[in-house]
C-alpha cells in the first residue's frame, strides 16, 4: 500500500489459502447470517437492558456446539462466552478471541429524560430499536451497532465447524453488554448505570478466558486499527449567587450577574476557543490509526425548574473530552483549570466524573493478527488491508480493554452504515480465514492435515 500498511513484519502465524477460502465460503449461508441478523437486532436491547438478547445468543451457541457459559456482574446484564477450536496439541496454534457488544444506542425511553434531549421526531426513529433489509441494503442501529458484527463472527465460527476446519487454538466467541455506556454520574449512581466495567472490562477477569489476541467486532468499513480514544468527562461547576427576584439589579456585563447562568455564554466561548485548539494539538499518528480527540459539551444542569424565585447559585456544565492513548487526564484537568482563570470566568470549581484512558497495542505484538487479517482480506477481496478511517480509531471500542491487558487487539469489521447481505458474508469470511491463520488447523482438519506455521514450529518465533 501507498501508505505502508500493513506495516512490515505483519505476517499471519498460519498460511491460509485459496482452497480454504473456497471451502469456508462454501459453508456461509447468506440467507441463515441475513435471517439471524434481523432476529437478533429485532430484540430490544438498550443498555441496561440487554439479557434477552444475551439470552438469544447463548441459546444460539447452545444448538450450534459452542458449549456457552454465562459470566455477569448482574444476573440481568451477563457476558455470554461461548468457543470453538483449541484440539491442537500444547505450543500449536493461538487463541483467538472476538467481542461485539449487545447494547445499542438509544434514548433512555424515559420520557422525563429524553424530552431534555431529543426532538419528538427523533425519538420517532424506528431505527432506534428496529431492523429490516429494504432495496438490498440492511437498515437499523442494531445491525450496525453491534448486532450485525456479532452475527458475522458467530457464522464464520459455523462455516468453520460445517466445513470441517477443527482449530488448534481457541476461538472464543464473546457478546458483552455495556459497551455503549452508560456511566454512573451525578445522582444515576450503581450498577444499573455501569457499561464497559460489567462488559468486556469484566468478561476479561472473570470470564475464563486466555486469548493470545482479540478483536473488537465492529464496522470499520473493512479497515482495521489497533488505536483507541478514551474520554473524560469533567463536571465546570459554575457559581453565584441566589437573588430574590424582586430585589434583582442587572449589572451592566453579563459577567457581573450574581446569577451564574448569565456567565455562560463566556464560558462557552472559552471553551469553544480551546476544543478548536484541543484537537488540533493533540491529534495523534501511529502505524495503527490516527487518533482524533474530539471536544463537547454534553449537558448543562442549573437550577429548579419550579422552584422559582431566586435564580440559582449553581450551574453546571459537563463537557466530554476525547483522550489519544498517549494522554493522561490530569493534563486536561491542568488545561481547563487554567483556562477558565485566564478568561476571567468567576468562581469556578472543576472534577473529572469519569475518567478512561486510550491505548494502542505494541505494533509488534500485534503484527501476527495484523498479518492474519491481511492474508484474510486478500484472499477475499483481493487487495491487502487497510487503516481504517480515523473516525475509527478516535472512539471507544472494546480492543481498548484488552490493549489495556496487555492483549494484543484490534478494531474490524464490515461496512459501517447501510450494510448489504453481501458485506455480512464476506465479514464472515475474513473473520473465519483470520482465526484460521491464528489459531492454526488442528490435525485431521478439513483435509487431514494441520497448518503450516509461517514461523516454523513456533508460530511466534523469534520475531
Amino acid at each position: 500500500m501507498a501508505d505502508g500498511f500493513p506495516p512490515l513484519g505483519a505476517v499471519a502465524p498460519f498460511a491460509v489459502s485459496d482452497a480454504d477460502r473456497t471451502a469456508i465460503a462454501a459453508a456461509i449461508n447468506m440467507d441463515e447470517m441475513v435471517e439471524l441478523a434481523l432476529t437478533l437486532g429485532n430484540i430490544p436491547s438498550p443498555a441496561g437492558k440487554e439479557k434477552e438478547a444475551g439470552d438469544f445468543v447463548y441459546a444460539w451457541m447452545d444448538r450450534e456446539g459452542f458449549s456457552p457459559r454465562k459470566i455477569g456482574a448482574t444476573p440481568e446484564r451477563s457476558n455470554i462466552i461461548g468457543t470453538y477450536g483449541g484440539k491442537g496439541r500444547p505450543g500449536v496454534g493461538r487463541n483467538l478471541l472476538f467481542t461485539a457488544h449487545l447494547d445499542t444506542e438509544s434514548p433512555t425511553w424515559n420520557p422525563d429524560l429524553d424530552a431534555y434531549k431529543y426532538r419528538p421526531e427523533t425519538l420517532k426513529n424506528r431505527e432506534w430499536q428496529e431492523c429490516w433489509l429494504e432495496d438490498g441494503k440492511l437498515y437499523g442501529y442494531p445491525i450496525a451497532n453491534d448486532r450485525g458484527p456479532m452475527t458475522c463472527f458467530l457464522i464464520a465460527a459455523k462455516a468453520l465447524k460445517r466445513a470441517g476446519y477443527d482449530l488448534a487454538g481457541k476461538m472464543y466467541l464473546t457478546a458483552c453488554p455495556g459497551e455503549i455506556g452508560p456511566e454512573p454520574i451525578e445522582e444515576h449512581r450503581g450498577v444499573a448505570y455501569m457499561g464497559k466495567d460489567i462488559g468486556a472490562h469484566y468478561l476479561f477477569h472473570h470470564g475464563g478466558v486466555a486469548p493470545d489476541f482479540a478483536i473488537a467486532a465492529e464496522g470499520c468499513d473493512f479497515g482495521l486499527t489497533w488505536v483507541g480514544c478514551g474520554y473524560a468527562v469533567f463536571r465546570i461547576k459554575v457559581l453565584g449567587e441566589g437573588v430574590f427576584t424582586p430585589l434583582l439589579t442587572h449589572p451592566d456585563k453579563v459577567a457581573d450577574h450574581p446569577n451564574p447562568i448569565y456567565r455562560l455564554g463566556g464560558l462557552m466561548e472559552a471553551l469553544n476557543r480551546w476544543g478548536r485548539d484541543y484537537e488540533v494539538r493533540h491529534r495523534y499518528e501511529s502505524a495503527g490509526g490516527v487518533a482524533q480527540p474530539k471536544v463537547q459539551v454534553a449537558s448543562v444542569r442549573g437550577g429548579v425548574p419550579y422552584a422559582f424565585g431566586a435564580g440559582t447559585e449553581v450551574c453546571n456544565v459537563y463537557l466530554e473530552v476525547g483522550l489519544s492513548p498517549r494522554q493522561q487526564v490530569g493534563e486536561i484537568l491542568h488545561e481547563l483549570e487554567r483556562l477558565v482563570f485566564e478568561a476571567g470566568l468567576g468562581e469556578i470549581e472543576i472534577e473529572p466524573v469519569m475518567a478512561r484512558h486510550g491505548f494502542e497495542a505494541d505494533a509488534k505484538a500485534v503484527a501476527p493478527l495484523v498479518g492474519a487479517v491481511d492474508a484474510a482480506t486478500q484472499l477475499t477481496f483481493g487487495h491487502p488491508v487497510e487503516r481504517a478511517a480515523p473516525v475509527y480509531s478516535s472512539m471507544w471500542r472494546d480492543h481498548n480493554v484488552f490493549n489495556m491487558q496487555r492483549i494484543p487487539a484490534i478494531t474490524t469489521g464490515f461496512k459501517r452504515w447501510r450494510p448489504t447481505p453481501q458485506d455480512m458474508v464476506d465479514s464472515a469470511l475474513v473473520y473465519a480465514l483470520t482465526a484460521l491463520a491464528v489459531c492454526g488447523r488442528a490435525e485431521g482438519g478439513a483435509d487431514g492435515a494441520r497448518s503450516t506455521p509461517v514461523y516454523g514450529d513456533n508460530p511466534f518465533g523469534d520475531a
